[in-house]
């Protein structure tokens, strides 16, 4: 039987292991390694899928802040990886994950990946329309960066790290943000 644990339950070594075989050992040069860079994933946000002790899928989530040019602060969740094992592909564990995290997040902070427009806008609700401004610290397919939830920036700025927050924050309530600028 296929369990959904918290992923803080399972061994960093056996993540970076199925992250490895899932996107292969060159993927800490993606432009999403830099966005998270120096954080660590929310617990409260990532998980993982287990069978008899192995290892199958997990999902982090990241907290990001979007600087915008006119001195706003919007703090937004990154999701992803979404990985799983290469022999359990296509079985619907992705999507299982994908709604345990998107369940866990509701009422929190806009959420933002990097991924297939066509899979994540049909299934999940994301879309580029907000983001066609957004600068990252790497290179990025537009049209592969997207967002959703209420209070998406749709304005320029920087997408980066949202070093102060806590790994063990839950989403901030919607109420909190964006942050204005100072006076």
């Amino acid at each position: 039987m296929i369990q959904m644990v918290p992923i803080d339950t399972i061994a960093d070594e056996a993540v970076e292991q199925l992250l490895d075989r899932a996107f292969g050992r060159d993927r800490h040069v993606r432009t999403a390694y830099r966005l998270r860079a120096g954080t660590r994933a929310l617990p409260a946000l990532s998980f993982a899928l287990i069978e008899r002790e192995a290892l199958l899928g997990s999902i982090q989530c990241w907290p990001v802040q979007f600087d915008g040019d006119d001195g706003t602060v919007w703090p937004l969740v990154l999701v992803g990886p979404v990985a799983i094992v290469p022999e359990r592909q296509q079985e619907g564990l992705g999507r299982r994950l994908m709604e345990a995290a998107l369940a866990a997040a509701a009422g929190g902070p806009p959420l933002t990946l990097i991924g297939d427009p066509e899979y994540y806008g049909r299934f999940f609700g994301f879309d580029a329309a907000a983001t066609a401004l957004w600068r990252l610290p790497g290179p990025v397919e537009r049209h592969r960066l997207l967002a959703r939830g209420a209070n998406v920036p749709a304005t320029a700025g920087m997408l980066g790290p949202r070093h102060h927050a806590s790994a063990a924050a839950r989403p901030l309530p919607p109420d909190l943000y964006p942050t204005p600028p100072a006076p």
